[in-house]
C-alpha cells in the first residue's frame, strides 16, 4: 500500500513539472534530472571556550599522486601500497585548501589567504565563503600567516589592493628574512612577495616562536617545510587547539610515514623533525588541530600508530 501511495504521488510530482515545463517555466523534472556535480563541506564552526573558531575551505584540488610528491625517498610502489591500504587511489589525489578564522570576542584573526582567485582550478572562494559565513574581509581584524607560500599568501591581495583593508599583519621573522631580501626578487615566490607580501609590511609586525600575536594565540616553531614555517597554538579558558598549517600535507601518508620526504619542504629532514615534534605533541596532549590540507572541514586529532600517528577527523567533541 505504501508503495503504491509512493507511486502515485511521484507520477503526480513529474506530471505537474512536465506541466510546468510546457509552459515554458522551469519545472521539477528539470530540477530532478541536473546533476549539481560534487559539494563538500566548506564551512564548521565550534567553540574553544571563549573564542569561536571557523575553518573555511579555500578549494580542492586533484593531481596525479601521491608519488612522487610524497615519498621522494621511497619507491611509488610503497607510496601506492600504503594509499591502496587505506582506501586510497594508489595514483590520483585531492589537496585541500583550509583557512582558520579566531573570533577571540576581542579579534577577529585569519590564519593564512589562500589561494589567488583563478591561481588552481576550483580554489580562491576564501573571501566568499568567509562573507556567507558572517565574517566579511573588513571585519578581519590581523591576518597571521604561516609561511609565504603561493595557497597561503596568494589571498592577500586582489587587483592590487589589499583584501583584508583593516587588518594588520603578522608575518614570521625567520620566513620575511628568506624571502624578502632582493636577492629572492625573482623566484617565484620572491615575486609573489613583493606583489602581495610588500604592500602590506607598513601594517605589520614580525612574529618569533613563543610570542603571542594576541592574548591566547602563541606563534610555535615548526620550520622546515620553510625556513620560517610557523603554527599556531590557541587556548582559551583551558580548551587549546593547534592551526598546525604545512606541517603534515597528507592526512595518511605524511602522518602514517612521517620520515617520507615531500617534495615542497625545502629542509626534508628539517620537516621530518617538524612531524615528529607537532604530532607527538597533539597525540601526548590530546588535543584538536586544524591542518591545512587535512580533509574538510580539516579538524581532527593525532593518535600514534607504530613509527607514525593516525588521523582521527573530529566527530561532535568539538560540538559540546
Amino acid at each position: 500500500m505504501t508503495d503504491d501511495i509512493s507511486l502515485t504521488r511521484r507520477q503526480a510530482i513529474l506530471a505537474t513539472g512536465a506541466a510546468t515545463l510546457a509552459a515554458g517555466a522551469p519545472g521539477l523534472v528539470q530540477a530532478a534530472a541536473d546533476l549539481q556535480g560534487p559539494l563538500l563541506p566548506h564551512t564548521y564552526r565550534f567553540k574553544l571556550g571563549k573564542f569561536e573558531v571557523t575553518s573555511i575551505l579555500d578549494g580542492t584540488f586533484q593531481l596525479d599522486g601521491p608519488h612522487p610528491i610524497f615519498g621522494e625517498n621511497t619507491t611509488a610502489e610503497d607510496v601506492q601500497a600504503l594509499a591502496t591500504a587505506n582506501l586510497l587511489p594508489p595514483t590520483r589525489m585531492e589537496i585541500p585548501f583550509t583557512q582558520t578564522v579566531v573570533n577571540t570576542g576581542e579579534k577577529i584573526i585569519l590564519f593564512d589567504t589562500g589561494n589567488a582567485h583563478g591561481a588552481r582550478p576550483n580554489t580562491g572562494k576564501l573571501s566568499a565563503r568567509m562573507t556567507a559565513a558572517g565574517i566579511p574581509p573588513e571585519a578581519v581584524d590581523v591576518v597571521a600567516i604561516t609561511h609565504f607560500h603561493p595557497d597561503h599568501i596568494g589571498g592577500m591581495m586582489v587587483d592590487g589592493k589589499p583584501l583584508y583593508p583593516n587588518a594588520e599583519y603578522r608575518l614570521p621573522t625567520a620566513e620575511f628574512d628568506f624571502w624578502s631580501p632582493a636577492d629572492k626578487a625573482e623566484s617565484r615566490i620572491g615575486k609573489l612577495y613583493q606583489a602581495n607580501v610588500a604592500p602590506n609590511v607598513d601594517k605589520a609586525q614580525m612574529i618569533n616562536p613563543g610570542e603571542s600575536i594576541v592574548s591566547g594565540v602563541e606563534a610555535v616553531d615548526s620550520s622546515g617545510h620553510t625556513p620560517g614555517h610557523t603554527s599556531y597554538h590557541i587556548e582559551s579558558e583551558g580548551k587549546r587547539l593547534i592551526v598546525l598549517g604545512d606541517v603534515c600535507n597528507h592526512y595518511v601518508v605524511s602522518m602514517q610515514r612521517p620520515d617520507w620526504h615531500v617534495k615542497f619542504d625545502m629542509d626534508k629532514e628539517g620537516a621530518v623533525a617538524a612531524r615528529k615534534k607537532m604530532l607527538g605533541m597533539i597525540a601526548a596532549d590530546k588535543i584538536p588541530f586544524v591542518g591545512y590540507h587535512m580533509p574538510p572541514p580539516a579538524v581532527g586529532f593525532v593518535e600514534t600508530m607504530g613509527d607514525g600517528f593516525r588521523y582521527v577527523p573530529a566527530s561532535y567533541q568539538l560540538n559540546l
